[in-house]
């Protein structure tokens, strides 16, 4: 079977993005420095800037990789938690700490959060919404977990509305993707995924739209990058 067409239904997209993950856990940060040229982490400050101020903010960061979101949301004062489904993910995040306050790392899945209603005053992502089987799903989640008027801000690629740079962005994603799959896995899918998992993204206005849907008071978005990517800012009622 195809990527595509593993990917094209809900638990097909779930068993696929866990083996991928771990797979990857190891060559994460190398691989998020090489497709963002090196922009990566200063995007990840500028979500972390938009949070405000963080002293005593009880935040949760979600699909948190290696940890750098969550580590900026520490930094700043916020009490946090961060998730992820992938084990191995969550040891290198936890070995990156030299010194201070430790966020707590737990095993999760982003479309059944193991919290209480109504326990985070922010909830964050990097690339975490666009990986998950059903995104209704998990901005529902989100929804729950957070407080009334509580945040939520995400980070991720964008699928351009323009057909000719979608094209041309997918084709860049896929043949570098590609190669960096071989290169570093002996298989050219294993970042491929990445083009393909846009293909089938609505793209950063639709997911606005569901956010608002799902109950939230507001949602607008920063393009970033000249709108390749996007980082979602909502507000629950």
């Amino acid at each position: 079977m195809s990527l595509r067409q593993t990917i094209a239904n809900p638990g097909g997209k779930s068993r696929y993005v866990r083996s991928l993950f771990a797979t990857i856990a190891d060559r994460y940060d190398l691989i998020t420095v090489l497709l963002s040229y090196g922009r990566d982490r200063s995007w990840k400050r500028r979500l972390t800037r938009m949070a405000g101020p963080l002293a005593g903010v009880r935040a949760l960061d979600l699909a948190c990789g290696t940890g750098d979101i969550a580590y900026a949301l520490q930094a700043g004062g916020a009490l946090t938690t961060a998730l992820d489904i992938t084990p191995r993910m969550l040891e290198l995040a936890a070995a990156k700490q030299r010194s201070g306050s430790r966020p707590q790392w737990v095993a999760g899945d982003m479309m059944a959060l193991p919290f209480p209603a109504g326990q985070f005053d922010l909830v964050t992502t990097g690339y975490g919404i666009r990986n998950v089987p059903v995104i209704q799903g998990a901005i529902d989640e989100v929804h729950r977990v957070l407080k009334p008027g509580g945040l939520f801000l995400s980070l991720d690629f964008n699928r351009p509305a323009n057909p000719l740079v979608r094209s041309v962005y997918l084709t860049y994603l896929t043949v570098v993707g590609s190669s960096l799959g071989f290169v570093l896995h002996g298989d050219p899918d294993t970042y491929r995924y990445i083009a393909e998992s846009i293909k089938r993204y609505p793209g950063a206005a639709a997911v606005c739209g569901m956010v608002r849907e799902r109950g939230f008071a507001s949602c607008e978005y920063l393009p970033v990058l000249g709108g390749l990517m996007a980082i979602h800012r909502a507000v629950k009622k």
